[in-house]
């Protein structure tokens, strides 16, 4: 549902005029995050995030590290090199003292999948007090896919051609009609009309809801090594992708420490290494020598041959 603006004001005009107010503060500030506030990253077919307050930078990552009073003597690069051991050895308190206020509108699907990380503070449109839009979400002809025959949970190969083209169609079609219903149950042209606590139980999944979503560095760098991997759901992974973006500019000495040991890096188990010791010597390892079940011996070798 888009936020309910004054009868004279747009959604463009509004963001415009919250752009226009300028505070003086002695907090730290970040320009480039000052650049994001307020302004909507379009996500998916309706969806979007954008920042609507934030706390802390690097900076503040590293004064809690050091429980110092100002920068003190360090230099630049002494703060980056911190952060990037604070990270290497899975600290999480320094990374606490960040904290950001994100707008998200999203599918429903993918904000019960969201909603899982229990580590935010979250505010959702009600549909018990307001009626939602009729917008849904539509996947482009590239994202639809048959179920994969190796994960349970995962995609397959890509759906083409009529049988594409007969999803699609069902997809709208079943979204409208559940809409139309949701509508002619809410009327009151000539009857009561259904509370619309119980009509909202007729809306599909892809229909969009919104949110504000408070969190902090730590948290939400959680959420990104699971969501921004490449083996997460597309549909989350776009908005999480979208967040990193925006992380990257709040944070980058952070996000960089991040990237390379959570995104970019890989996370070997006793016997995992045992294995590698052992073939760096020389030794010929296989599955049945190595310890492992074949689940772990199959991402084993995926992490060492990638």
């Amino acid at each position: 549902m888009n936020i309910q603006y004054a009868p004279h004001s747009s959604p463009e005009e509004e963001i415009a005029e919250m752009r226009a107010r300028t505070f003086e503060t002695r907090r730290a500030t970040v320009p480039a995050m000052e650049e994001h506030l307020y302004l909507p990253k379009k996500v998916l077919d309706h969806g979007f995030v954008r920042v609507i307050d934030y706390m802390g930078d690097d900076g503040a990552i590293v004064q809690s590290a050091r429980v110092s009073y100002g920068k003190g003597t360090k230099a630049v690069q002494n703060d980056e090199g911190l952060i990037r051991y604070l990270m290497r050895h899975w600290h999480s308190t320094p990374f606490e003292m960040c904290e950001i206020k994100l707008h998200v509108k999203l599918p429903v699907f993918v904000a019960r999948q969201w909603i899982r990380h229990r580590t935010a503070n979250v505010n959702e449109y009600s549909a018990r007090y307001s009626i939602l839009d009729r917008e849904f979400y539509i996947p482009a002809p590239e994202q639809l896919a048959a179920q994969s025959t190796v994960n349970n949970q995962g995609r397959g190969e890509l759906l083409e051609g009529e049988e594409a083209q007969r999803v699609l169609d069902l997809l709208r079609a079943d979204a409208g009609r559940a809409y139309d219903h949701y509508e002619a149950m809410l009327s009151q042209d000539g009857q009561k009309g259904l509370a619309r606590e119980l009509a909202r139980m007729n809306l599909p999944a892809n229909i969009y809801t919104q949110w504000y979503w408070k969190v902090d560095l730590h948290n939400l760098f959680h959420f990104l090594r699971l969501r921004a991997d490449a083996h997460a759901q597309y549909e989350i992974r776009a908005y999480a992708e979208a967040i990193c973006d925006i992380v990257k500019d709040w944070v980058p000495f952070a996000f960089a420490a991040f990237e390379d040991y959570r995104l970019g890096g890989a996370q070997l188990s006793a016997k995992g290494l045992d294995c590698l010791r052992r073939m760096l010597a020389g030794e010929e390892v296989t599955q049945e020598t190595s310890g492992m079940s074949k689940g772990e011996w199959r991402e084993f070798v995926g992490v060492i041959d990638t």
